[in-house]
Parts: structure tokens; C-alpha cells; sequence
């Protein structure tokens, strides 16, 4: 089975005085094959933060081989129909390489209250949007009355070139977010998690799909898996943690991190390989500075060791 390896940056916000650092990003993807680029989201916040959405763009516009993604977009802040506007618009003019991961966002209430969204009943406001965004790239005139959007003989062009609509990739680590993949998704990107807890999700999620009489393909099951390249163990635990956006009480965070040499990370990999997962979005655990060092080393030493999918 061929596999997807992309990356996503590690600490961005050091890198928010260079403004050529996304290009740079872009360019060492180009330049050693990766399949994909994944941008975070976080609406506000004192951390430096790229809009995703808009910086999307410019990767796409910078590259005419990598696909794009986000990882994850926190669908409840968006309106749906402008977010179903901007997807296909991203998607047509492409031709199919952006792919938008979406997720119920950060659990903290301020981003919630600035944005005009309430926090509550965020699941049900998420299925309703990815929906309603389906029926915006599939049909004409769409008349649609739920219980958080209301629209009324609605077109939205242009239509997605990937027909007959965008993949929506749902983000989540919980069981929750494996049945609403099951549901609603067309694929499951999950961070923080381990091999064991993939395999366990991706059984409710293909249960739940038989359930809804839905179809997920067996290799739409993503992990965001971050990474530290060192010979020195210990001393790259030690640095890594720093860069840990937010610990789990129940496990530490080197069950879903590789630490170490570059065969340690192949390993994680094929633990996840052998648990499931087929794409990979792997996050250096290190400063700006680092990132493009750790990912040089991934595209020189790791890449070729995996068949990876063209």
C-alpha cells in the first residue's frame, strides 16, 4: 500500500518576522517530494497565526505539485455558505489539490465569543455546516432551514473541480469525532493519539459509516504525528516537550511522538501504518530556526523509505 508523508510547520509564530518563511516552507516541500503542506488554525491568540485559509492560497500559489490542507479548521467559527464558497474557489482553481480538515475547535470560550458563535451545541452546529457546504457544491438553487443556518434558494459557483464535492476531513481524537467521520466525513486526520487509538477509531468510524450506508475509503485515515531527529534521546525529549501544544494527563507525550534517530521515526510510522493510517502529517517538535533542518533530514533519510504514493 503506497502512503502520503506531508508536514506541517513546528513553531511558526518565531518565524512571524520573516515573511518569506512560508515560501521557504513551500519550497523545501517541492524540493524533496513531500505530498502536502498543513496549516493550523487559531483565529486569535498572542501566538503569530496565519489565517489558514488565505494562507493556503499562497502555498497553493507558490507550488504547482503540493497539495494543501488545515489542520484543522474550526468549522463552527465559519459561516458555512462564504466557507463553501472559499473551498471551491481554492479546490477549482487547483484543480482538486486543497483539503480542508475541519474540526470543533479549541475548547477555550473566548475564541467562541469573539467570533459571535456560541460554544454550545458545537457538534450538531458542525454536522449541519458540512451538510449544508455538500449541498452548496452539488446542487442548484439550495433552500435550506436547520436549527443554526437558514438559506433560501441559494447557488454557489464555482462548482468544486473534485465532483461531485470537496473530501471534508474531520479532525478529533475521541470517539465522538470517529463516529462523526463515520457520518458525515470523507476522512479522518487525528493528533495527539496513539497507534492503539487509531486502530480503535478506525473501527467505530467504519462501523458507524456501514450504520449511515456510507462508504469511507480504507485510506483516508490520517495521523498528525510530531517528531524530533536527534542521535541524543534524551536531550531531544527534553527539547520536544517544550514544543508540545498541549499535554495529554493520560499519556506521555512520547506514545504519539518520535524522538530520536530517523529509523525511530520510520517506526512510529509503520506502527501507525499497521494500525490504519496511510496519511501523515508529521510536525517538527522544535523552533522555527530548526524546522527547515528537521525537515531536510525527513526528505533526505525518511521519504525513501516508503513507497509513497505519486
Amino acid at each position: 500500500m503506497s502512503i502520503a508523508i506531508g508536514y506541517m510547520p513546528g513553531a511558526y509564530g518565531e518565524g512571524g518576522e520573516d515573511h518569506e518563511y512560508l515560501r521557504k516552507l513551500v519550497e523545501i516541500g517541492d524540493k524533496h517530494g513531500y505530498d502536502s503542506l498543513w496549516l493550523s488554525d487559531r483565529i486569535v491568540g498572542e501566538k503569530f497565526s496565519l489565517e489558514p485559509m488565505m494562507a493556503c492560497s499562497m502555498v497553493l500559489a507558490y507550488s504547482d505539485r503540493l497539495k494543501v490542507g488545515t489542520s484543522v479548521l474550526a468549522l463552527p467559527l465559519r459561516n458555512p455558505v462564504v466557507l463553501a464558497k472559499q473551498i471551491a474557489t481554492l479546490d477549482y482553481l487547483s484543480k482538486g489539490r486543497f483539503f480542508p480538515a475541519v474540526g470543533l475547535g479549541q475548547e477555550e470560550p473566548e475564541e467562541y465569543e469573539a467570533c459571535g458563535v456560541s460554544k454550545d451545541r458545537r457538534g450538531p452546529r458542525t454536522d449541519e455546516a458540512i451538510a449544508l457546504m455538500r449541498r452548496l457544491w452539488e446542487e442548484e438553487d439550495v433552500t435550506h432551514e436547520g436549527e443554526f443556518f437558514t438559506c433560501h434558494n441559494v447557488t454557489v459557483t464555482p462548482k468544486p473541480y473534485l465532483q461531485p464535492s470537496t473530501p471534508v476531513w474531520i479532525g478529533g481524537r475521541s470517539p465522538a469525532a470517529a463516529r462523526r467521520v463515520g457520518r458525515v466525513g470523507d476522512g479522518w486526520l487525528v493528533s495527539s493519539a496513539t497507534p492503539e487509538e487509531i486502530k480503535e477509531g478506525c473501527e467505530i468510524l467504519f462501523e458507524t459509516a456501514n450504520e449511515f450506508n456510507r462508504e469511507i475509503e480504507d485510506d483516508h485515515i490520517g495521523v498528525l504525528m510530531g517528531y524530533y531527529v536527534s542521535d541524543d534521546v534524551k536531550e531531544a525529549t527534553e527539547k520536544a516537550n517544550r514544543f508540545v501544544t498541549r499535554q495529554r494527563p493520560d499519556a506521555h507525550f512520547t506514545e504519539f511522538t518520535a524522538v530520536g534517530p530517523v529509523e525511530k521515526v520510520a517506526e512510529m510510522i509503520q506502527s501507525y501504518i499497521e494500525a490504519g493510517g496511510s496519511k501523515f502529517v508529521l510536525r517538527p517538535m522544535c523552533s522555527a530556526e530548526e524546522t527547515m533542518e528537521q525537515l531536510e533530514i525527513l526528505g533526505e533519510e525518511l521519504l525513501p523509505m516508503f513507497p509513497l504514493k505519486k
